[in-house]
């Protein structure tokens, strides 16, 4: 089942496929909002709000449909006109009913992305002799996901899931070497955090006060940043006698994965003598502390600068990826790391998007 809104160019339009249903409808008559929240360290969320009573035959409408059941699959698209494009893929996850004197009924559906499969149940279990992105492949084919997994580089001795969540497991495991898990549609990616990327600036989505409403609020500060990272750990196969210690270390203005259109990093602005040693997560080769202190190092350094904002609604503005925000002077403008977008949707009223963002260089 499908509902679409009639509106034309340049009204806001929305498309939300219900799975599964063979009545075909619209509903766009009772459908009050609509919220997507888009992030990256969480599963995906929507929230569909409806009108739930028919007037003319004094009965509820939505509220004891079966369309809107736990685990039905929904889609959602937003944007303008014919031009839209998809902002998540999700089960419904709950439902909410809402009764007040003097005004009808209404029913808010409420659903996740398909990672809300990786919450359910906390797991204890080893993996040894693998790559972290054979082990991230693993899970998410258990969960019974498609995935896109970018391949790491060696073998580890011994990884432990621990009373985790397969979701806490693989956050957890893609902060240690500077991933993340991202869900693009109904695929969901283990991957490099797109802010370290090389990106075509014609190609991101670009921001400006100028055109597209934007209210935008940054904030620097070198209060958290260090000059260096040190990761230490020793080889538990050798004997007391012969264990030699293991340091990975990045510094910097060397170990700055880019510097997102900017020239000076939160780690070269940082107080002279800042550093931070490592020592409550076990490394057991020279290579995986060396990863570690990049990882743990580029990821501090994203927090040099965050943003919060709002503009006219964009279905391009996604968590996961670059957005360049211009015309708001030399020292803040550039490329920033999307963390998370929140899409707000009214029929033919309105559509906007708040947003929060990182970036490691000014």
């Amino acid at each position: 089942m499908s509902f679409t809104s009639r509106a034309e160019i340049p009204i806001p339009t929305i498309k939300v496929q219900v799975q599964h249903s063979l009545r075909q409808f619209e509903a766009i008559a009772d459908l009050q909002t609509v919220v997507v929240t888009d992030d990256i360290e969480a599963p995906s969320m929507f929230a569909l709000t409806l009108a739930s009573w028919d007037t003319e035959a004094g009965e509820f409408t939505w509220l004891d449909d079966e369309l809107f059941t736990v685990g039905t699959a929904i889609d959602i698209q937003m944007g303008y006109g014919s031009d839209l494009k998809p902002l998540i893929s999700g089960e419904i996850t709950g439902l909410e009913p809402e009764f007040a004197p003097g005004s009808p009924p209404i029913l808010t559906v409420r659903g996740h992305d398909l990672r809300h499969l990786l919450m359910h149940e906390q797991k204890t279990r080893s993996f040894t002799q693998m790559k972290l992105s054979d082990v991230a492949e693993k899970v998410i084919q258990e969960a019974g996901l498609s995935g896109k997994v970018t391949p790491t580089a060696d073998k580890l001795d011994y990884i432990l899931q621990h009373n985790q969540t397969d979701m806490e497991f693989l956050q957890s495991q893609a902060r240690r070497i500077g991933y993340e898990l991202a869900m693009v549609e109904k695929t969901l990616h283990f991957r490099p955090q797109q802010f370290a990327q090389d990106k075509d600036k014609d190609k991101v989505l670009t921001l400006s006060p100028k055109f597209d409403h934007l209210e935008f609020a940054p904030r620097m500060s070198a209060m958290g940043q260090v000059k260096q990272v040190e990761v230490r750990g020793w080889n538990p196969q050798e004997t007391d006698r012969d264990k030699q210690p293991i340091l990975g270390k990045a510094v910097a203005n060397r170990d700055e994965i880019g510097k997102m259109g900017g020239t000076t990093s939160g780690p070269m602005a940082a107080f002279a003598g800042s550093s931070n040693p490592i020592v409550t997560q076990p490394v057991t080769t020279q290579a995986e502390a060396d990863l570690l202190a990049k990882a743990h190092f580029n990821q501090r350094s994203l927090s040099y600068i965050s943003g919060d904002g709002s503009c006219s609604g964009r279905a391009d503005l996604r968590a996961g990826s670059l957005v360049d925000i211009t015309d708001i002077g030399q020292r803040f403008s550039g490329l920033y790391y999307v963390v998370s977008a929140v899409h707000t949707y009214a029929p033919e009223q309105s559509y906007s998007t708040q947003f929060s963002v990182r970036r490691n260089a000014l």
